[in-house]
């Protein structure tokens, strides 16, 4: 899912310029279209403005891929990308195929000339991004010491592309042509049909495998040409455009709800960023039915909501088969498009393609932003942050966290030491090569509240709730994209100072003891008896536990929401008197990634005593093997003794 999550990221760089090229383009088809001048001097120059990108999309792919999946990459690695597209799609190509096989160019398998697409142009991005971490610090012989280093990764590419070269040769016309055959099958099943060909349009999109089925539905292969009959007028009324009018509530409504969600689901710090791609992404889906900036913007970093996107298309697809509504296109399902053919004889019902936008519309947002929550998916926004951007990595008192990883990686052994690195609420739990020569008294002096090694290779460092932070920074510091800090200042547990009360919150504090609302119903118990020394043994802090009976976690008294974990498990509060609480629900429920929790707040909401912090599925949790038990934790005063009243 790592792999996915970064992989979807990369396609954001070439996926940001799309929009625009979207929008030229559609307005240029309108003017030539609206003028009846296809010479018309606007209208071709806006559209061949924006058709340099959108036909050159995988091209975009290849140069995006290389250099986002690339560690610490800089202008190599988009030359070996472009090198290897160049060289498959070359050698690829319909002349070429013919050339090699000894036959006609108009004998040529059809697929060949589908193979520039963005299946393609990901492959040689990978390509371009794996030969330069793997080889742009190789030495060679004196001999050949001028192709060393940088310059040995674009010759590597070649090498590499050509092994691709040969594979796809043999297996991209079987997978084309089978798909062909059974796109004719679906010919077969009336509106059911329609709706799997809508289904599969979308899921075969990442393959550049669409086109296979576009032939057989949009053009003569099979007898059918719905495409061009309907541009032409010259199909029948009632058939031709069956195959076309199911996109536009899904591109005109629906994507833009989904859009929607993607934003309103989005971290508070990273909405903005969002926002640019989302919604210049949903004006060019609406206006002129381009969708391929909106669906790669969440096609890899949440691959169940692109399946659950092609699944509604295909159902749109099939009631408009049903109704019966038709409509056509000359470009995309877009309102341009749908205004053109309104008037077209073919045309059929077009206003109820607006009613059944609006209920798509619905269906998107609530759908996608129901399962964003519930499962806790990395749209745009949501996805992990770079060092620069994170709470706490860099800038804003960031320094300090950089101190701390660079401490605590040479405490652990170093870099090389880290098999594995991961953080739940207040720890971060890691997979070593060599325990022995991990240094605790280091780790304590860097600001670590304890370590433990719970046997085998697995290590654990409890830090804080701003542990975060510190995985981050250490993750940058391993990956070589920032460079160990000098600063000796360092933030832990133990740098914070216990504060007193101001007397005016709803926490009743009377010396060390605090008085706080139940958080959640069910047994209270004492710290002690929570089966993980990190909580029983006081590392975190003192507090109490509780056994719950509801899912549902409140806050105890009036504060601020200092941090909301991404596995929406635990919460962190600092009240209005300054004690800082953690509320963490269940053990080791980390590890089950957000499912099973919703979180109900944002990081630096206020909220009032009773207020809803989360949502956990206690079934769930057992089922999933882990304790329920929560325990609540002082975090910045030793001498605390917690109360519920």
């Amino acid at each position: 899912m790592k792999f996915l999550q970064r992989f979807g990221g990369s396609l954001m760089l070439p996926v940001a310029v799309l929009p625009l090229a979207a929008i030229l383009s559609g307005f240029g088809y309108w003017i030539v279209n609206a003028t009846g001048d296809e010479t018309n001097l606007a209208g071709v120059f806006l559209q061949t403005a924006g058709g340099a990108l959108l036909d050159n999309l995988p091209l975009l792919f290849a140069i995006g891929v290389a250099i986002g999946m690339a560690k610490k990459p800089d202008g190599t690695s988009a030359l070996s990308g472009l090198v290897s597209w160049l060289i498959v799609t070359t050698l690829l190509s319909p002349e070429n195929v013919a050339l090699f096989k000894g036959i006609e160019q108009s004998a040529v398998n059809p697929a060949f000339a589908q193979v520039e697409n963005v299946f393609v142009g990901m492959l040689c991005g990978l390509i371009g991004a794996f030969t330069y971490d793997r080889f742009k610090d190789v030495k060679l012989p004196d001999a050949l010491a001028f192709f060393s280093g940088r310059r040995s990764v674009a010759i590597v590419s070649a090498g590499v592309s050509l092994v691709l070269t040969v594979a796809l040769f043999f297996v991209w016309p079987v997978v084309y042509s089978g798909l062909v055959g059974f796109g004719e099958f679906m010919l077969t099943l009336g509106p059911i049909g329609v709706g799997l060909y809508g289904f599969f349009n979308r899921l075969l999109i990442p393959l550049g495998l669409h086109h296979a089925l576009n032939s057989v539905f949009w053009y003569d292969v099979a007898g059918i040409n719905d495409l061009g009959n309907f541009l032409n007028a010259t199909g029948t009324l009632g058939e031709t455009g069956q195959y076309m009018a199911g996109y536009f509530p899904i591109m005109m409504f629906g994507l833009p709800g989904a859009a929607l969600a993607m934003y309103v689901t989005a971290k508070t710090t990273r909405r903005k960023v969002a926002a640019g791609v989302l919604f210049s992404s949903a004006i060019a889906s609406f206006f002129v039915g381009v969708t391929e900036p909106l669906e790669f913007a969440f096609m890899f970093l949440a691959p169940v909501l692109y399946v659950v996107h092609a699944l509604f298309t295909g159902i749109s697809m099939a009631i408009t088969a049903l109704l019966p509504v038709r409509m056509g296109f000359g470009f995309s399902a877009g309102s341009i498009d749908l205004m053109l053919g309104w008037v077209n004889p073919m045309a059929q019902n077009p206003w109820a393609l607006l009613a059944m936008g609006v209920f798509w519309f619905i269906v998107y947002f609530l759908v996608f932003r129901f399962m964003i929550k519930r499962l806790n998916l990395k749209t745009p926004g949501r996805e992990e942050e770079p060092l620069d951007e994170a709470s706490g990595a860099v800038g804003n008192g960031g320094e300090k966290y950089l101190a701390t990883a660079t401490a605590f990686l040479s405490a652990l052994g170093g870099k090389e030491n880290i098999l594995d690195l991961e953080n739940c609420a207040t720890r971060l739990r890691m997979e070593v090569a060599d325990t022995t020569a991990i240094d605790e008294a280091a780790l304590k002096r860097a600001g670590a509240a304890g370590t433990m090694m719970p046997g085998g290779a697995s290590v654990q460092v409890i830090y804080g709730t701003s542990v975060q932070s510190v995985k981050t920074a250490m993750d940058s510091l391993m990956d070589g994209s920032v460079s160990p800090t000098q600063n000796t200042e360092i933030v832990g547990l133990e740098d914070s100072e216990p504060l007193e009360s101001d007397g005016g919150s709803s926490a009743v504090r009377t010396a060390q003891l605090v008085r706080l609302r139940q958080p959640a119903e069910g047994t209270v118990l004492p710290l002690s008896d929570v089966p993980d020394p990190t909580f029983s043994g006081g590392t975190m802090g003192p507090g109490l536990a509780i056994d719950p009976t509801d899912g549902e976690v409140v806050a105890p008294a009036a504060g601020t929401v200092k941090h909301v974990f991404d596995t929406g498990h635990a919460v962190a509060l600092e009240l209005d008197d300054g004690t800082e609480l953690l509320i963490h629900v269940g053990l080791d429920t980390v590890k089950m990634k957000g499912a099973g929790f919703t979180s109900l707040v944002t990081t630096d909401q206020h909220v009032t005593a009773a207020t809803p912090l989360l949502r956990a599925d206690l079934a769930a949790v057992r089922s999933a093997g882990y304790p329920t038990v929560t325990p609540v934790i002082v975090l910045n005063n030793t001498d605390a003794e917690i109360e519920f009243v």
